[in-house]
């Protein structure tokens, strides 16, 4: 099939590349001069599984966006939703909440709003796609509702590639657009089943998969604070907790350690914290998220206090075995220990 990528930053090119090496015919743009810099130097500034591999072998062709929709059979639009640099996750919650910025994700699919058919695969609230494309909201972008489908990725940084390779789920949110070309694209890629549901459903499904992420490490990190004030095991505790696969699910992110992080995850809780008093919520469990992992990092921080010597903070990623420090705890708990007016160094492999 012939695919175009709107956005080939940190999710679009290695999702193209994967793409690509499936046997598409794949070219894409982006707005960003360093992304046509990768293309053409086949070197990638950031930690990424499989695809400096990839990298140096792809045929992804430039395009320009209206060359990409009369070209293409899917585009894809893969463009960031951010949040401001407040709701990131690095620095202590404001009482305000806000919902994402949708002014690249308007720009992107008005670039080709004439496609066959686009594919929308940015993070969003439920209801954006309805307002934003689907009515006179904004008339230079409406689209008929034939020609637009939501399908979010549930990929992890780092392991884009693999996890896009070979994905729990594969989720379809229409409200008239036939999945079949999309159902195609992935059946050439995995047998994993595909659900299809309406767009608004596959908005909110995938904010509240990465919200219950958060969940689960907020309470495994509860159960370490109580390990540490009663002398049990906490490690022991979430093993013993995983072996409950009926019931309490699988053991991914049930560790004790520290708050939650990455691009997705704090700004998603704070988006739908946002959502939560719009609608009205008898009760912002996503604020109280945020809340907690703020809390429970001002707590390590206590901890740090208590030690007598040299402090020093290993890491400032999200995660280990990646460059990426957006929304990561570690940058959190150094800026509540600078705050404290405590010295400490802070060290990093990928300096």
């Amino acid at each position: 099939m012939k695919i175009g990528f709107i956005g080939l930053g940190k999710l679009g090119l290695p999702v193209a590349l994967a793409a690509e090496n499936a046997g598409h015919d794949v070219r894409g743009f982006d707005i960003s001069p360093d992304v046509k810099k990768i293309l053409e130097t086949r070197k990638l500034p950031y930690v990424e599984a499989d695809a400096v591999e990839l990298l140096k072998q792809t045929r992804i062709k430039w395009g320009e966006p209206d060359e990409l929709a009369r070209w293409a059979d899917l585009v894809f639009v893969a463009v960031q939703t951010p949040h401001q640099p407040e709701y990131e996750g690095v620095t202590r919650l404001t009482d305000e909440r806000a919902d994402f910025d949708y002014g690249y994700l308007r720009g992107a699919v008005l670039s080709v709003k004439d496609a066959k058919l686009i594919v929308v695969i940015s993070t969003v609230l439920p209801g954006t796609i309805e307002f934003s494309f689907f009515n006179s909201n904004f008339p230079e972008l409406e689209i008929s509702r034939d020609r637009l489908l939501y399908n979010p990725s549930f990929i992890a940084m780092g392991t884009t590639i693999p996890d896009f390779r070979n994905p729990e789920f594969v989720l379809i949110g229409t409200d008239g657009a036939h999945p079949g070309p999309l159902r195609e694209f992935y059946g050439t890629i995995h047998g994993t089943p595909i659900f299809v549901t309406t767009v608004k459903t596959a908005e909110l499904t995938k904010v509240a998969y990465n919200t219950f992420i958060s969940l689960k490490i907020v309470f495994a990190n509860t159960m370490m604070e109580i390990c540490e004030k009663t002398g049990a095991d906490v490690d022991d505790l979430v093993d013993a907790l995983s072996l409950a696969n009926r019931r309490v699910i699988s053991p991914t992110y049930m560790r004790g350690g520290m708050g939650d992080g990455g691009g997705c995850h704090p700004r998603d809780n704070i988006a739908l914290s946002w959502l939560s008093r719009e609608l009205g919520l008898s009760y912002d469990l996503f604020g109280a998220l945020m809340e907690a992992r703020e809390a429970q990092t001002e707590w390590l921080a206590d901890l740090i206090q208590e030690e007598t010597g040299e402090i020093e903070i290993m890491g400032k990623a999200y995660k280990p075995e990646t460059a990426l420090t957006v929304g990561s705890p570690a940058t959190l708990l150094a800026n509540i220990l600078t705050e404290r007016g405590v010295e400490f160094t802070h060290t990093d492999p990928y300096e």
